[in-house]
């Protein structure tokens, strides 16, 4: 996997965690006569009221013979601009820019840039995506309009702990592109996600760490990622070190002059 894959797959899977629900309080175990309805309106409630979002990742990647571990910048306004900055050192490794309209980035290591469309993120995550659902994936939403009626809620017990979760799963699930999604009783944001394709040998599971509340809001404090394509794996593991809310941020991106231009098809 290039550089800018791993970056891009990783931090479009970050949670930056939500609010406290507006309609629902939470409990430590999972309501077993909660609907279906008054859950994913719970988890939909649980939005952020922010601006600006401004936030420090430690990342550590491994994969088949590589291993390496980045400083990652992560900027956010509100519906209009996300931008991600790798760097090791203090030397910047790779930026990313993305906004409503088209995706953009450039490595220094390989001096190539990419301009495009979504698709290039789609085809990372094995779906149709737009600027909106990216952002609600950085956000710890889901991206799929799920509709009540077309779900299952089962309050289950999860890890050595038993903890207590809310699983939800397609009622007419597709045998090559399953789907499953666990969320806290608390504060109903994702615990953990996968996505398996048995057929393509392909199995995708994110699952966060504890929540952490800055003013009003959850923000997860780590994020481990699995990534199964084959009979090769890659692992991804997020710290959290800062995140701040409503500050004066910039957005600088200027691709390099005699930078190559990449294609992904």
């Amino acid at each position: 996997m290039k550089l800018t894959h791993f970056i891009l797959v990783a931090l479009l899977l970050v949670t930056l965690g939500c609010g406290t629900t507006k309609s629902i309080e939470g409990s430590v175990i999972a309501d077993k006569n909660l609907s279906a309805k008054a859950l994913l309106n719970a988890h939909k409630a649980a939005s952020q009221d922010f601006n600006t979002l401004a936030a420090r990742m430690q990342v550590k990647y491994e994969a088949p013979n590589e291993s390496q571990s980045i400083t990652t910048s992560l900027r956010i306004r509100k519906g209009s601009i996300i931008w991600i900055k790798a760097s090791i050192l203090g030397v910047t490794l790779a930026k990313i820019l993305i906004t409503p309209e088209r995706v953009r980035f450039y490595e220094t290591l390989s001096n190539s840039y990419f301009e495009g469309d979504f698709s290039l993120i789609s085809n990372l995550l094995g779906t149709q995506i737009n600027f909106d659902q990216v952002q609600r994936l950085l956000l710890g939403q889901s991206i799929l309009d799920v509709k009540p009626k077309t779900v299952s809620v089962t309050p289950v017990s999860v890890g050595e702990s038993k903890t207590s979760k809310y699983r939800i799963t397609p009622r007419k699930q597709n045998l090559n592109y399953m789907l499953s999604m666990l969320l806290n009783p608390d504060n109903f944001m994702v615990h953990q996600a996968q996505i398996s394709q048995p057929d393509a040998k392909k199995n995708l599971l994110v699952q966060y760490g504890p929540y952490q509340k800055i003013e009003e809001d959850y923000y997860p404090t780590q994020l481990g990622i699995l990534a199964q394509d084959g009979l090769e794996q890659t692992r991804i593991f997020i710290r959290y070190k800062k995140i701040d809310l409503n500050v004066s941020v910039g957005f600088p991106f200027n691709i390099p002059k005699g930078y190559t231009q990449r294609s992904f098809k």
